[in-house]
């Protein structure tokens, strides 16, 4: 009778153990698992030429570094835009975005010249020398796809908002934040939230405004009426309210920023962000500066409040392209896309090549 007793008891904590241990994780999208048999999808090319407005030479502006692309699925094909710089003389690394498109999602064909590169516009102010960086892409309801990019002048990086209706031909509609104090704040890595539909992931509104998840060493948040126009969200005392922030004693314990395009879920607003780690105040299993991937769950009536996030990271550099490279020991996720039946994560790797990791 005591075994029969000591047997049940025995069921009841392994069930009661087993379920809860799971749904701490359930609400993430993982495990992915690296692609190593294509990887890296992208490396820096350097025949490939383009004449450049502003230097007015022509320049090879994939030479140095292919990195941090974001993705889409358009015409049953996946779209890469990607970040790509030059050299020049004693100028190394101005940024243009290049576009690469696959018919499986894991073997590319580049275009020979950029799509998205400073020019002596409105907005040569801003990008230039620097140029423009880190693309994240989502469609609107009519199906035109809206850019948030960062425009670097060597100082100052800034937030900054593009249209397109075929990804190749593009609207610079300038800064996401025009208005004093905002102008000239430092600010980048824009992940708005979306649904998915399909394979195609739509900006969608919550409590009548679009969202979006901003910033490089806090995450922040922007509504906006148009997804044009963004404004910052400030508590009363008009100051940025920071959504969630590095943890001590953990990977993510430096910075953390927004990686790909958010996404509504049946739970909340999943976001996967990028993080640094800082040796001394964080994980001592990985190298200081070390980037590697998080996850975090949004609640959708208020999405400036956190519900749950990841304890550990699903994606950190093991691999000698996202080991060494420009900067060395990043991973860092910045293009998602859901193609014929599986997720695609496309990351860049030591802020030099692109890879790319798949859940099933």
């Amino acid at each position: 009778m005591k075994i029969i007793v000591f047997c049940i008891a025995l069921i009841f904590i392994v069930s009661a153990c087993g379920p809860s241990k799971q749904n701490e994780t359930v609400w993430e999208l993982q495990p992915f698992i690296k692609i190593d048999s294509v990887n890296p999808v992208l490396e820096p090319l350097a025949p490939t030429r383009f004449y450049c407005p502003v230097r007015r030479d022509s320049v090879q502006w994939e030479e140095k570094d292919v990195f941090n692309p974001s993705a889409v699925v358009r015409n049953g094909k996946v779209y890469l835009l990607y970040r790509a710089e030059d050299i020049v003389g004693k100028h190394a690394g101005t940024s243009r975005l290049g576009l690469a498109i696959s018919d499986d999602g894991l073997h590319f064909t580049r275009m020979p010249k950029p799509v998205f590169y400073p020019d002596n516009d409105s907005m040569k102010v801003y990008e230039w020398e620097g140029g423009v960086e880190d693309p994240r892409i989502v469609e609107d309801e009519l199906g035109n796809y809206v850019l948030t990019y960062t425009a670097y002048d060597g100082k100052t990086a800034r937030l900054c908002v593009a249209t397109s209706s075929d990804l190749m031909t593009w609207k610079k509609h300038g800064l996401a934040f025009k208005d004093e104090p905002y102008l000239n704040l430092w600010s980048k890595s824009g992940a708005i939230v979306t649904q998915q539909v399909g394979e195609q992931f739509i900006a969608r509104k919550i409590n009548g405004k679009y969202t979006m998840y901003w910033g490089d060493t806090h995450i922040f948040m922007a509504t906006s009426d148009d997804l044009i126009h963004w404004n910052p969200l400030t508590d009363e005392r008009g100051e940025l309210v920071t959504v969630f922030e590095p943890r001590e004693g953990m990977f993510d314990s430096d910075l953390v920023e927004p990686g790909p395009q958010a996404m509504i879920q049946n739970d909340g607003i999943l976001l996967i962000y990028n993080s640094r780690n800082n040796l001394t105040k964080g994980d001592s299993k990985l190298p200081d500066g070390n980037y590697a991937a998080g996850q975090v769950l949004l609640d959708f009536q208020n999405p400036s409040q956190v519900i749950k996030r990841s304890s550990a990271h699903f994606l950190t550099p093991d691999k000698p392209y996202e080991i060494t490279g420009q900067v060395n020991n990043v991973c860092f996720a910045e293009g998602l896309v859901y193609y014929k039946n599986r997720w695609l994560l496309y990351y860049g790797t030591a802020d030099s090549k692109i890879a790319v990791a798949t859940r099933e």
